[in-house]
């Protein structure tokens, strides 16, 4: 199924996050994506490709021939598996819509209603912002990381702001429940 984030240009191609005020037809209120990150994993996947291609052409014929069909399978497969998590750290996101907040991490990817956001947290020293559900689970969201520095702080405050404007935060609990 494609991803619906993918249908909508990057707003994040300017300096700041998106926080603008589309809210017709379920439209992106803020979005965010790291810069430092995604360039270093397409390096890391550009270096890596130059470097085996380097290496497998560099072989003689007959030391490439001596590689059977499973033994060749497996270093595709190694490959592939690298590259693929190399993608997912390109295109690691946050996403604010009225109605819900999409996170994709390297792994997994998370839609969460406003409603089950009880807190969103990035204290000096953390690694990324942290997201607090309403079953108390802890969810990192990878894409507002310390290195981005003073944009991660700005995007961090954004995505609080809109999340109180949409309803979240801790749950008014009765004594019933």
């Amino acid at each position: 199924m494609p991803d619906p984030d993918n249908s909508t240009p990057d707003p994040d191609r300017s300096d700041e996050p998106n926080s603008g005020s589309e809210t017709a037809g379920g439209g992106r209120l803020f979005a965010f994506h790291p810069r430092i990150v995604a360039g270093m994993a397409a390096g890391m996947g550009l270096s890596l490709i130059a470097v085996f291609g380097v290496i497998w052409f560099r072989l003689s014929p007959e030391d490439r021939g001596s590689f059977d069909w499973f033994q060749r399978l497996t270093l595709l497969a190694f490959f592939g598996a690298i590259l693929w998590i190399l993608y997912r750290m390109t295109t690691l996101r946050v996403t604010a819509y009225a109605d819900r907040l999409r996170i994709r991490n390297v792994f997994k990817s998370y839609t969460l209603q406003w409603s089950e956001v009880t807190a969103l947290r990035f204290r000096p020293g953390d690694a990324w912002l942290q997201l607090f559900d309403a079953d108390d689970n802890r969810i990192g969201i990878l894409a507002v990381q310390a290195a981005e520095g003073a944009r991660a702080s700005r995007a961090a405050k954004q995505l609080a702001a809109v999340a109180r404007e949409h309803g979240a935060g801790p749950s008014k609990r009765t004594p019933e429940s």
